[in-house]
């Protein structure tokens, strides 16, 4: 198994979850309904060698973080700013848009879907980003 981090974009009624490796690449993602991320994260970390869990700092994350925490790994709390404006351009790169929608500015659209979870891609690649400027790393 490879070195991954597990990426939660918390919310109020759901949260976006990724796998991504340290080289950034994402093992597994998707989005999640509060009340089953607890179970949702103990299969990712069953099946993939999470090392730590990068929780975003937004709504809810506080309760989020008490749920996972019983993993037994190091939940980090991380900076979310902005990482749903992101989130956008991330799910176009990977579903650009087809027929008609290309001649359309991909600022004048919104993805079909919430994206949550590529909030969250964008919450583990920012704690990746940062894990050599801590202290005591993971």
């Amino acid at each position: 198994m490879t070195r991954a981090v597990l990426g939660i974009d918390p919310g109020t009624r759901k949260a976006g979850y990724a796998v991504v490796r340290a080289d950034g690449s994402v093992l597994a993602l998707g989005i999640e309904e509060v009340s089953a991320l607890a179970a949702r994260a103990r299969a990712l970390a069953a099946e993939h060698a999470i090392e730590a869990i990068a929780m975003g700092t937004g709504t809810n994350a506080a309760p989020l973080a008490r749920l996972v925490e019983e993993l037994g790994v190091p939940v980090v709390p991380v900076d979310e700013r902005e990482t749903t404006l992101r989130a956008r351009g991330l799910y176009f790169a990977d579903h650009p848009p087809r027929g008609w929608r290309r001649l359309i500015p991909l600022g004048m659209q919104v993805p079909p879907r919430p994206i949550d979870d590529y909030a969250a891609v964008l919450i583990a690649r920012r704690y990746l980003a940062d894990e050599g400027n801590r202290p005591g790393r993971v």
